[in-house]
């Protein structure tokens, strides 16, 4: 019997300040404003957020203190806990060790609430009354129900079309945190209606969805809009799930080789990854950084590097960024929260400079991943998890074909209760093994901006 190995910390052991990795890079792009093609000031920054988060958003301060209030409700959850993975390390026959950080302990089982609580937190101090986001797999969502609800806070949560389908009980989730879910493009706002008019049935995507959320939120000053991922701060919220595994791994006497995130906007890869980065880049251990990509949204591997709009309709301003074109329409895969066209400004950031690498990976390897890990290991992860999960065992079965032992330590993002039916779809022989369309990325890439400063 294989005797489980978990590497547990105390509430005191929560971290007191973000890392902000944009003080350790040599050069970070400025957010372009559409209108004059010129950086966007302070100002105007924090006419789409709260001022604290601006001034977060445009810092190159290493470190942004964590208010007492958060930490309380990081309390809840966090630590969350560090496990070794002796029974997939034993079903794969390899020399590696393998270690996971699993953030599915969070009340809506997913790494979302990391960053979800401060910005509740700082929208509440500006005086909003309202939390408005935009979901893909629903995580985002369901992380900003249940940040509004510990607030007092409304929430109404624009989720993509095709999600909204596949995961009723992730809506379900939200709808009992108190939230309003509707699915997008919705007849709720012109964007919506314009895309619905032109394409009745849809599938929807997170660009679309962040474009009806933007205008409703500009439409009514109660409603505080809230990034999931990809911006700065967010990714600087998310780093308190590295500098707890580093902690960890000290605790466990060992230190990794390899440490594996799924990439969609970043923000959970950043929150891994960039503190051993940081570590790495002042005299610490080399540790190779691999972004797990859907091969069927592959932004960082297909992807060109652009100031691009994270919405679909142009509302954003501009950031520059691996990106498959803001009109790129992914096909519908159940990684729902990896659909994004574009990847955080940081995170493509350090793969331009070498510092990490990518990989795009086929919907169905990932599945059996998930399955293999669920079998060995008790959980059954989210599909976005399952990427890291299948970038970790390809790593160990290299380990094992070329007889070399390293530390492993991948991301367990979430878990996949919610998900099961796409789970049935792969056992039953039904899951497509989704790539890219050729048609949909020319499309895509047709749609990135001219702006002169790539």
């Amino acid at each position: 019997m294989i005797e489980p190995v978990r590497f547990e910390l105390s509430a005191k052991d929560i971290p007191e300040t973000w890392y902000n990795i944009a003080a350790d890079l040599d050069y970070v792009a400025p957010v372009l404003s559409p209108a004059t093609g010129k950086p966007v000031t302070r100002d105007e920054m924090a006419r789409t957020m709260p001022e604290a988060l601006a001034d977060q958003e445009m810092s190159r301060e290493p470190e942004f203190e964590i208010p007492d209030v958060v930490r309380q409700f990081y309390a809840r959850w966090r630590p969350s806990p560090l496990a070794r993975a002796r029974g997939l390390e034993q079903a794969l026959d390899t020399p590696a060790k393998i270690y996971y950080k699993y953030e599915g302990v969070a009340p809506t089982g997913s790494f979302k609430p990391n960053t979800a609580i401060p910005q509740a937190y700082y929208n509440k101090l500006a005086g909003r009354t309202g939390l408005i986001a935009e979901t893909g797999a629903g995580q985002w969502g369901s992380a900003i129900a249940f940040a509004a609800a510990l607030f007092g806070m409304d929430a109404k949560v624009f989720m993509v079309n095709v999600s909204f389908q596949q995961k009723p009980y992730r809506r379900a989730l939200m709808e009992t945190f108190g939230a309003v879910c509707t699915p997008s493009p919705s007849a709720e706002t012109e964007a919506g209606r314009a895309i619905l008019k032109e394409f009745p049935d849809h599938p929807g995507s997170l660009g679309i969805a962040k474009s009806e959320a933007l205008q409703t939120a500009f439409s009514d000053p109660r409603w505080g809009y809230t990034r999931g991922s990809a911006l700065n701060h967010v990714c600087a919220h998310q780093t308190v799930i590295g500098q707890e595994a580093i902690t960890q791994m000290d605790m466990a006497g060992d230190y990794p080789d390899i440490v594996v995130g799924c990439a969609g906007g970043g923000s959970n890869l950043a929150g891994l990854a960039f503190p051993f980065l940081r570590a790495q880049l002042n005299g610490g251990p080399n540790v190779r950084l691999i972004a797990a990509e859907p091969a069927a949204c592959p932004s960082l591997t297909r992807g060109r590097i652009a100031y691009d709009y994270s919405d679909t309709v142009g509302l954003t301003s501009l950031t520059r960024t691996h990106t498959l074109g803001h009109q790129f329409v992914p096909p519908a895969v159940h990684a729902g929260g990896l659909r994004a066209h574009n990847i955080a400004p940081l995170i493509s950031r350090v793969v331009e400079e070498g510092l990490m690498e990518a990989v795009a990976l086929r919907q169905k390897d990932c599945f059996e991943a998930g399955v293999m890990f669920a079998r060995t290991e008790g959980i059954v992860p989210a599909p976005e998890s399952t990427h890291a999960i299948r970038g970790a065992i390809d790593e160990a079965i290299r380990c094992r074909e070329e007889g070399v032992g390293k530390t492993i330590l991948f991301g367990l993002s979430g878990h996949g209760n919610f998900d099961l039916s796409a789970y049935e779809r792969y056992l039953g022989g039904t899951l497509a093994d989704d790539s890219i369309d050729p048609e949909a990325l020319e499309k895509g890439m047709a749609s990135i901006p001219k702006t002169g400063n790539e």
